[in-house]
């Protein structure tokens, strides 16, 4: 235990290293691969190949006769009892989407698909029989990407009439946040800039260390399942809603979980296959997914065609914004899924301060692998979009895209700010966060560097990236959420047990996957009752220990989960206080409570918490009529979201040679609000960044002609190492909340959302002097180097000056190249030119 003496002032703000991290780091604990259980068997999946396919038979013989086979099911053999994958999220009440059964009876959808299940004593058993079951099938057209889909040319679902699944729509003309969209752009058009854009979010894949797995036992009184879950009290209830068990026989955990990003936040076609299993064999079964399976299956990230209009006025000022998404949500409509490009709607705007604003987005079918929440959900996207029409502007003005920024934002004494989204921001300093950025970075000098190498040709060209963003995060009020026709809540539960022996139990609703929940939540409660950090266990993710809860996702734990802890440690206060007076015997009016102990006001008198907890389990001499215990729940459901911000800085080299884009320097400020621990902090920032710069420059899920996924390995879909990266400069300024007590912001998802603008800003900062305002991500070599060629054919055909880079300072931002990667967009000006 650590000593009184070496004890922080203030648990909240202290770099404590994490309570989680000697088991985690060291593996000594338990994740669901590695329950065992009496008489388990474990389970095999067979995917179809096919992302469009009629099932015409299924031959199980073979597979039923190889050694160690338990069972073999078809989904016609568990027609009634395997439930569906729910969607929790129509965005609209005319949404068009297929039911989502588990394992596929008569039709698949996308390749990976699940179409017959072996159960045998071994996982390597089950593998081999799986490779057994015969499955014969009519091959059907299929349609991959989104903007084909939107033709209804070849439908995903032929039963549904149409891919389009939604239509939803937000104006601010017609909610009375702002003007009309059309009047502001047509004014602009006359008299000022329009600039349009088409930028493309490329497909990614949530590449969690640990592939999905569940276990799910059905021999005793409760159905019990282990699963890889973001989610466990929301696979509860969708277990109990879709498979007809009362909810109250089934008990979900979730154990220590390698990562999520999103990627574990649903219930899985496969959770809902093994249960089937287990209640069809009547012994536990273990399902763990291959990383092949996990890739083509687990749900993917992104994939939208963006479409912008932005206005503004001839010095730069930003007048409105148009924004038009085709979203594609793969073959069905996932947990969240339709909803995620909605929760971007209100992000568009960022930090500025238009007059009018519209959002639409049309949702469209695919037979590709679903699509659902990827860290940052919807507002990566956006802060992308904004980001990048920004930097366009500044070099439409003529000016520095920081400069024009600062022209345009929402300076520190207009908060709090009603933006024309619609949303009330309630804390932010923009100018300081970006001074300080400005500062680390030495951004006046990395310029200079850059007209230097412009000015003498060099090969290596130096680019320099902006983004400055916000985001809405905390998810979210109650009330917000059902006027959107969302499935749940936003509210988020805790309760506090004084043990008799002085020690804390802190129980939480939230379920973390890798965020360090047991060491701030112990942080809290340490503050504000007064006991030691050590003395406080944090239990989480079992919905009998935690039956109450809404789980981990949208950068909320903190914001609303922690902010729980704060109000059932108050009330614990508030209870024993009573007690106090009593043992006291004082007017409760003249005791206070202050470091953990209760004193009369003006004496010593005094006594602890623990020795509270004490007398209330023996109970020898309590008030009369107080019921025995002082422990306390509380549920929190906020009045609004927060809204963090910061300044992410990225310099890098471009060798117009090679097309080979290495990172230079990296510095983010970040506005977060009041930081409980700042080392968890900084690893959420960091895990954040590296995330954000993997789309820019290396992820990318890509199908063949046929729907087949081509990147299904880690040798052909590119995550980063150690060896990719560079250390990065992070530092944080504070504008707290007011949105709850402890005037936390969300962190887990910052730089996920930042980083992606920041890099590419930079890359196509590098090559603007060659006419290029675009390079589609990720910005690989290949792209690279390709659209510098593109570049120099074209200004070889304009003029008949040799076709070599000229790199000019002072280029102005030249029409479109060629036949480039993204540059499908236009400028325009008042003048026509």
């Amino acid at each position: 235990m650590t000593a009184v003496e070496d004890r922080p002032k203030t648990e909240i703000g202290a770099a404590r290293k994490r309570k989680e991290d000697q088991r985690l780091i060291t593996g000594r604990t338990k994740w669901t691969d590695n329950l065992q259980l009496t008489g388990m068997q474990h389970l095999a999946m067979v995917r179809s190949p096919f992302a469009h396919a009629r099932i015409t038979a299924i031959d199980t013989a073979a597979a039923k006769q190889a050694p160690g086979v338990v069972a073999v099911l078809t989904g016609a053999d568990i027609k009634d009892t395997q439930g569906v994958v729910a969607n929790a999220w129509p965005i609209t009440t005319d949404q068009k989407a297929a039911a989502h059964l588990p394992v596929a009876v008569d039709r698949v959808a996308c390749a990976g698909e699940i179409v017959a299940l072996v159960v045998a004593r071994t996982a390597a058993q089950a593998r081999d029989a799986a490779e057994l079951v015969e499955v014969d099938y009519d091959e059907l057209p299929a349609v991959l990407d989104a903007k084909e889909a939107v033709q209804d040319t070849v439908l995903a679902h032929p039963d549904l009439g149409t891919n389009k699944s939604a239509l939803w729509r937000l104006d601010s003309g017609e909610q009375g946040s702002g003007g009309d969209v059309d009047e502001e752009i047509a004014k602009a058009r006359a008299d000022g800039i329009v600039i349009e854009r088409e930028y493309r979010q490329q497909r990614l894949i949530p590449a969690f260390m640990e592939p999905r797995s569940t276990v799910v036992d059905p021999t005793g009184e409760q159905i019990t399942v282990w699963t890889s879950t973001q989610v466990p009290h929301i696979l509860r209830f969708l277990i109990a809603a879709t498979t007809g068990i009362p909810e109250s026989k089934v008990r979900v955990i979730a154990p220590d979980v390698g990562g999520g990003f999103g990627g574990k936040l649903q219930t899985t076609a496969e959770e809902f296959a093994t249960l089937a299993a287990a209640r069809h064999v009547g012994k536990p079964v273990k399902y763990t997914e291959t990383r092949s399976e996990s890739l083509v299956s687990g749900h993917h990230g992104r994939d939208q065609y963006q479409t912008l209009t932005l206005a503004a006025t001839k010095d730069g000022t930003v007048t409105a914004l148009k924004v038009d998404l085709v979203a594609n949500l793969g073959a069905y409509v996932g947990l969240v899924g339709g909803g995620v490009p909605v929760l971007g709607a209100w992000m568009y705007n960022a930090i500025y301060k238009f007059r009018a604003y519209r959002f639409t987005v049309q949702t469209v079918l695919t037979n590709t692998t679903w699509v659902d929440a990827y860290r940052g959900a919807g507002r990566p996207e956006a802060t992308y979009a904004i980001e990048r029409l920004m930097d366009e502007l500044a070099q439409e003005v003529g000016v520095d895209p920081l400069e024009i920024r600062e022209k345009n934002w929402i300076t520190h004494e207009e908060f709090p700010f009603a933006s024309v989204a619609g949303m009330t921001y309630d804390s932010g300093n923009y100018e300081v966060a970006t001074a300080r950025a400005k500062e680390l970075f030495d951004y006046d000098g990395l310029r200079r560097e850059q007209q230097e190498r412009r000015a003498s040709k060099d090969p290596v060209q130096l680019g320099i990236g902006v983004s400055t963003f916000t985001e809405m995060c905390g998810l979210a009020p109650s009330r917000v959420l059902g006027s959107l026709n969302y499935g749940a809540g936003g509210w988020e539960h805790a309760s506090i047990r004084m043990l008799p022996t002085g020690k804390v139990e802190v129980i939480t609703g939230t379920s973390p996957h890798g965020q360090g929940h047991e060491t701030a939540w112990s942080q809290i409660a340490a503050d504000r009752l007064g006991v030691p950090f050590e003395d406080i266990e944090v239990l989480h993710g079992d919905t009998q220990i935690s039956p109450r809860g809404l789980d981990t996702y949208g950068s909320r734990s903190l914001v609303v989960g922690g902010e729980a802890v704060v109000r059932a440690a108050d009330k614990v206060v508030e209870k024993a206080k009573v007690v106090a007076a009593h043992l006291l015997e004082a007017s409760i009016d003249d005791v206070e409570f202050a470091h953990g102990r209760f004193t009369v006001r003006g004496t010593d008198n005094g006594i602890g918490i623990t020795e509270i907890a004490t007398a209330q389990f023996t109970s020898h001499n309590l008030p009369d009529g107080f019921e025995p215990g002082i422990d306390a729940d509380a549920t929190f459901d906020p009045d609004d979201f927060s809204f963090p911000h910061g300044t992410h800085l990225c310099a890098m080299e471009v060798d117009t040679e090679t097309g080979q884009v290495t990172m230079r320097k990296y510095v983010c400020v970040d506005d977060v609000g009041q930081i409980i621990n700042p080392l968890i902090v900084e690893g959420q920032v960091h895990g954040g960044i590296v995330q954000g710069i993997a789309q820019a420059l290396w992820e990318e899920a890509v199908f063949d002609d046929q729907g087949t996924l081509v990147s299904g390995s880690f040798v052909d879909y590119t995550l980063p190492t150690t060896a990719d990266t560079i250390s990065f400069v992070t530092e944080t300024t504070t504008s707290p909340s007011t949105t709850n007590t402890l005037g936390t912001k969300g962190v887990g998802e910052a730089g996920a959302i930042a980083s992606t603008p920041a890099v590419v800003n930079a890359v196509v900062d590098a090559l603007r002097p060659l006419g290029i305002n675009d390079i589609q991500m990720p910005c690989t070599p290949e792209r690279v180097w390709k659209a510098i060629q593109s570049a120099g054919a074209n200004q070889a055909d304009a003029t008949t000056a040799d076709a070599q880079p000229h790199f000019d300072a002072g280029a102005p931002n030249q029409d479109d190249p060629g036949d480039l990667p993204g540059q499908t967009s236009t400028t325009t000006d008042g003048a026509g030119q």
